[in-house]
Parts: structure tokens; sequence; C-alpha cells
């Protein structure tokens, strides 16, 4: 094996990702199956989830892809979800909690509906499914190579910013903290907890904004480093933790927002 691969190769482990048939959930899948690993790939809608994992089994990868339906929004779902992943492996190497919901209305408007819904599946979802499937992450576990579990948080988890999206910003929040509750109690465990927090990426969630190259540029000038993220920046952040290299990691939370999260428009003397 060479440096490389030592480091960031996922040959042998066995992964989920949720939300997994699109946006940032795809870039994750695709750099663990280039990687080698296999990984399930789940969302609501199974179809899409079995046309992603076929074209990525047909990238040539050292590794694999299966996808079928998965929920995170109820118990019930969630259950059924963990069901389906133990009938494939008795084992979970990496666990990517990455489905997510948002919803976007001016305060005046913003109903209680939306905050359900959102801290539903974003937090409660996220922590119920981690909680399920703990077996299978314990037996993955070991000293010299922990079990992984990345959580999908936000910039706007991290900056006091809405812009009409309370309740996602509010979760994603939510998604920090409890990474860092989990890393702390599960390090004896020998699984570590990290995530994401992304700025703009192209997703489903953001093609409003970023669906055309105009729009991709436009939103980019409002980051520091002048563009929206793009997929290998998604992968490099994913081969880091899930790999060796990332082995002595956990409760981390990673920005990958272009410079964002420490943007400062506060100039104290600048006018003098």
């Amino acid at each position: 094996m060479n440096y490389l691969d030592n480091l960031f190769g996922l040959n042998g482990k066995t992964a989920l990702v949720t939300g997994g048939a699109s946006g940032i959930g795809r870039m994750i899948a695709t750099a663990l199956v280039q990687a080698g690993a296999h990984v399930m790939i789940v969302s609501r809608k199974s179809e899409n989830c079995e046309s992603v994992a076929a074209e990525l089994n047909n990238l040539g990868a050292s590794g694999s892809a299966e996808g079928f339906g998965g929920d995170v929004g109820s118990q019930e779902s969630i259950d059924a979800l963990v069901s389906a992943v133990k009938s494939r492996t008795e084992k979970l190497d990496i666990l990517f909690n990455n489905a997510g919901v948002s919803w976007g209305a001016p305060m005046e408007s913003f109903p209680h509906a939306a905050w359900e819904k959102v801290m539903g599946i974003n937090v409660a979802g996220l922590f119920t499914l981690t909680r399920e499937l703990l077996p299978l992450l314990d037996a993955a576990a070991s000293d010299a190579d922990p079990a992984r579990v990345v959580n999908i948080g936000s910039v706007m988890g991290t900056l006091p910013v809405s812009e009409g999206a309370y309740s996602y910003a509010a979760s994603k929040a939510a998604v920090h903290h409890l990474t860092k509750i989990l890393a702390d109690e599960f390090a004896a465990r020998r699984i570590t907890v990290n995530a994401f927090a992304p700025g703009p990426f192209p997703s489903r969630m953001t093609a409003f904004a970023t669906a055309s190259a105009e729009g991709e540029a436009r939103v980019g000038k409002n980051v520091p480093l002048g563009r929206i993220g793009q997929p290998e920046d998604i992968a490099g952040a994913t081969l880091y933790l899930c790999g060796r290299s990332g082995r002595y990691v956990t409760g981390a939370i990673l920005p990958l927002d272009g410079g964002m999260s420490v943007q400062n428009s506060v100039n104290l003397f600048g006018n003098l």
C-alpha cells in the first residue's frame, strides 16, 4: 500500500450516507466509493438511490455502492432503515448523517410546523439513527482505527444568519453542539464524531440560487475565496476524516465555507 492509500484509502470499509442521492450527500458517496469503500446510499426516494448507486458502480473505482429507500423522519422509519442496514452488514465503519430539510419564510409568517419538521429530521432524526446504529459502529471500532460518524452542519449554524430559514439555522447550530457532546461520550467506544459546516455548494436545497453559472458566480461573490464549493472540496474533507489520516480527530466542526465563518465586517479604526 502506498503512502496516500495508507492515509486516505478506505478499502474494506462499509459506509452509510443518508440523503446520499443528491447534493453534498452524493459528493460524499462518490468520494467514499472512489477510495474503496462499500457505500449504502439512502434517501426517501429509493429509485434515485438505486440510480446513483448504478452510476457510481460504473466509475471503475475500487469501491462499490448500493441504494435503497430510507427515512429519518420518525422512530418507525428509522427502525425500518436500521433493519435494512443490519440485513446488509454486521458492522458499520462510517456513518454520514447528511439527510436534512429546510424551510424558508418571513418572520411574520414563519409557521410552528417549520420547527417541528426541521428539528425533527435535522436533529432528532440524526440523533436517533446514530443511537440505533451504535451496535454496528461498535462492531467496527478499534483502538487503532475508530469507527467514524460525520454529521452535516452548516455555516448557518456557525454564523448568526438565517435569511428566513430560522429553524434550519438553529437546527444546524444544534447539530454542531450535539456533535461535540457525542464526540465526548463516544470516545471511550472508539468512535469519532465530527461535523462538516459547509458554506454554499450546488444542491437541490440551494438550486434557487446556484442552478446556473451566473447564479454560482453571484453567490460566490459573497464568499471570501470568491466561489462556491465544489465536489472536490467535500471529497478531500471526507477522505481526511474517514481515512487513517483522521483517526485522531474527534469533536471537530470542519468549516468548508471558503472563509465565510471567519470573515469580519467590523472595522474598529479604519475610518480614522
